[in-house]
């Protein structure tokens, strides 16, 4: 333990957390306000545009953030070389949020000022990433892959890229991709390639870990990531190409890769000490509930049961929302009570379970899983009655989340100023 890296500092890592928390409720009241359009499959008018933009650019990128400054250092087992940076870091960050409005509002000049901080930021906390990956020990047991996470970093930097053509472009064929087709593709990337290879390289270790399961066995190679990229870039091509055969394949492909840390996962969810009795696992498991719907949906629309744009967008959702999202926001209320505890003065110390609001979180898995279903179906059905239903559950989730995550925040404040209190 002497030779691994150290986690942010709480000061840190509380606030970035909190902004996560705050940019996923400002996303669901966005859903909320979009959901006729995603009914009706206007997924280009300025509703769905933005929530999906607010998702992307003030969620993701603090939660993302936050879990990196706090669990690669450890799992990577060296520290950056200027951890100060991070400071200027979360600060570029925040331009995601005027770059969202900057989109919805179709003001270019501020898109493109806003634009070029964030990316700022994102070039920084790849920088970092990629500082992490070169400093780790060769020669030590590491409970993360080098490979997989430079995989993520390397989609990452593509899905901001490809969004930026997006949007500088505004032509109809950007790329010579047809727009819609584009978006899809921007999406896959951010949500496949980027965070959803970065919850399986981490999660391997973390999941089993706050749901008091076996460890995963040691691996030579990230070969589930492996084959999921690939398929991810089978995917791609074909829906850059209209070839339905091309993302049928991919599709398959992208499920055989996720079939190991689906077991994995399950397991924990199952048989663990804590398992899905809290909110970490339990949103794993609701998520890959939704993966798999999400990828029924995707192959009903290649042999024609369902329509594709229909299937498109609920999948996107069930994807984007329900896996993604729901995993990510699952461990952040752990992690936010994790980097409290973690970063307790010399002294008597509060157990975790103390810093963190268990019923709250499991309030908060339950509606949100209600509302990404119910959302889901509300678009398959074009029923706006029930999309609404859903989004509103959402809302209620993330008024929830946001709560909990206060509400540690205060417990790590009160019992550091209370002596008494943090050896009770």
């Amino acid at each position: 333990m002497a030779q691994t890296g150290r986690p942010a500092p709480f000061r840190l890592g509380a606030p970035a957390y909190l902004a996560a928390l705050a940019g996923w409720l400002a996303a669901s009241a966005l859903i909320l306000f979009s959901a006729p359009d995603l009914t009706d499959l206007a997924i280009g008018r300025p509703g769905p545009v933005a929530a999906a933009h607010v998702v992307g650019l003030a969620f993701f990128p603090f939660a993302v953030a936050a879990a990196v400054w706090q669990l690669l250092p450890v799992m990577l087992r060296n520290d950056p070389p200027l951890p100060r940076l991070r400071w200027v870091t979360f600060g570029l960050l925040a331009a995601g949020i005027p770059l969202a409005l900057a989109i919805r509002t179709d003001r270019e000049q501020l898109g493109a000022v806003c634009a070029v901080l964030l990316g700022a930021g994102l070039v920084l906390l790849l920088l970092e990433l990629a500082s992490l990956i070169r400093g780790a020990p060769p020669a030590k047991t590491l409970v993360v892959s080098r490979l997989a996470v430079g995989l993520a970093g390397i989609h990452a930097a593509a899905a901001f890229a490809l969004g930026a053509v997006a949007f500088a472009d505004g032509g109809p064929e950007p790329l010579g991709v047809p727009y819609e087709r584009l978006l899809l593709i921007h999406l896959s990337l951010a949500l496949v390639g980027w965070l959803t290879v970065m919850i399986m390289a981490v999660g391997r270790t973390l999941v089993p870990m706050l749901g008091l399961a076996a460890a995963a066995p040691p691996r030579r190679q990230p070969v589930p990531e492996l084959v999921l990229v690939a398929g991810l870039w089978t995917f791609v091509i074909g829906v850059a190409r209209s070839t339905d055969v091309l993302v049928g394949i991919g599709v398959v492909v992208m499920l055989a890769g996720l079939a190991a840390p689906a077991r994995l996962f399950a397991r924990v969810a199952l048989f663990g000490r804590i398992g899905a009795r809290e909110g970490p696992v339990a949103h794993v498991a609701f998520g890959l509930v939704f993966l798999t719907e999400a990828a029924f949906l995707a192959i009903a629309a290649v042999v024609g049961v369902v329509a594709d744009r229909r299937a498109a967008v609920a999948g996107v959702l069930l994807l984007g929302l329900g896996w993604v999202v729901g995993v990510i926001l699952g461990q952040l209320g752990k992690l936010v009570s994790l980097s409290g505890w973690g970063a307790w003065p010399p002294g008597p110390r509060p157990k975790q379970a103390a810093l963190y609001p268990h019923r709250g979180w499991l309030v908060e898995v339950v509606v949100f899983a209600a509302g990404v279903e119910l959302l889901a179906a509300g678009v398959l059905a074009s029923s706006t009655p029930l999309a609404r239903f859903g989004a509103g559950l959402l809302v209620f989730g993330a008024i929830v989340a946001l709560g909990s995550g206060v509400e540690t925040v205060r417990r790590v404040l009160v019992r550091r100023s209370s002596p008494s209190a943090s050896s009770a």
